[in-house]
């Protein structure tokens, strides 16, 4: 059957711009195009920062540190591409102060580790007329005085103006302990009701239950907010507690390997944080969530690589994704911990393993 000319015409016109693209290809491969993947090797050094007489120059330094090369190291000095830079940012969040809440928990999430941040707790709770009555670093409790005799403390916690001798004696208690993720703390703030005055040399226990109901979270959240504001202040501090440093204790997040392949990852939290963090870590990771299941501790994730979710030229005629169910995210209770564990589904045919995925979530939750 003849086809018409218009038709051809058609065909004809559309090949050109790929026909160009196919030349313009052919012209990389050639060496036309100049390659530069080694011009850094050597470009100058640039001059010093200079700063003016009577100016403070502490604050300068390496925006992009450039690690040492090793003179011993007989690999090639200028390999065929340009190695990718080190993650310099891996151990950082995207804020360095967060007040998280889950399931009716509170707490402060910094991005510094224990030792540091205690010496500036302890400072927070005296400035603010708490005080500290009672700290164990062992425990990483900070206890406040008795706030019922100090006008700052009364006026921090919303206390009524007039003192009375019936009324609830309250105090303040600061937690900290090492995060889920590298070189942070979390920290948590409990205020306290007793019917009478505590011993002398009493340390109340530290209600690791409490949902933080009561008193109100807006109170919570208010001390939260007042000392991560105070901390922010004395973020060029070099206070460092040396008891408090032993507050770092074993990862609360573990992989699980057998013969150099990740089966399983262990997490010592309770269900509804492991979940929530799970979550989290596969979004970062951008694993795409397909269907969920909380109850059932299930979570059905697109897990393809970049060029497999890539429609290639038909992506010109829909901007619309589809999502793949590639693997399956389940966790479980398996005394002391949590584990997480990952199943590749049958139909999908594709690069990533159960292993990929495993070990890509442990370096988010870690």
């Amino acid at each position: 059957m003849q086809v018409p000319g218009r038709t051809r015409y058609k065909l004809v016109s559309l090949a050109r711009p790929v026909a160009g693209f196919v030349f313009a290809g052919a012209l990389a491969g050639c060496g036309l195009l100049h390659d530069r993947s080694e011009d850094y090797v050597n470009a100058p050094e640039g001059k010093p920062i200079e700063v003016p007489a009577g100016y403070d120059n502490t604050r300068l330094g390496e925006a992009m540190p450039i690690r040492s090369i090793r003179a011993d190291d007989s690999r090639r000095m200028y390999p065929s591409s340009i190695p990718r830079p080190p993650d310099m940012t891996s151990d950082i969040l995207d804020e360095n102060y967060v007040i998280e809440e889950l399931d009716g928990r509170l707490w402060l999430l910094v991005n510094d580790v224990p030792g540091r941040l205690w010496p500036a707790a302890s400072a927070w709770m005296n400035q603010s007329g708490l005080g500290v009555a009672h700290d164990s670093p062992q425990l990483g409790v900070l206890q406040s005085e008795l706030a019922n005799f100090s006008m700052a403390a009364r006026a921090l916690l919303e206390l009524d103006n007039a003192p009375a001798a019936s009324e609830p004696k309250v105090l303040v208690q600061l937690r900290l302990a090492p995060g889920i993720r590298r070189k942070t703390t979390e920290i948590r703030a409990h205020v306290v009701e007793l019917d009478e005055k505590p011993e002398a040399e009493g340390l109340v226990a530290w209600n690791a239950d409490s949902t933080d109901i009561e008193p109100s979270q807006a109170l919570q959240k208010k001390l939260l907010g007042e000392l991560a504001e105070f901390l922010k202040q004395r973020e060029d501090s070099k206070s460092f507690s040396r008891a408090a440093s032993g507050m770092v204790a074993k990862p609360l997040v573990r992989l699980v390997s057998e013969d150099e392949q990740a089966k399983a990852i262990e997490v010592e939290l309770d269900y509804g944080r492991t979940w929530a963090e799970v979550n989290r870590s596969l979004e970062e990771i951008g694993a795409n969530i397909v269907d969920i299941d909380r109850s059932a501790g299930w979570v059905q994730v697109d897990f393809r690589t970049e060029d497999e979710r890539s429609p290639g030229w038909f992506s010109w005629f829909s901007h619309d994704e589809k999502l793949t169910h590639t693997h399956t995210v389940t966790i479980s209770q398996a005394a002391p911990a949590m584990v997480v564990t990952a199943d590749r589904v049958d139909t999908y045919n594709g690069e990533q393993t159960s292993a990929d995925l495993l070990t890509k979530l442990f370096e988010h939750l870690y």
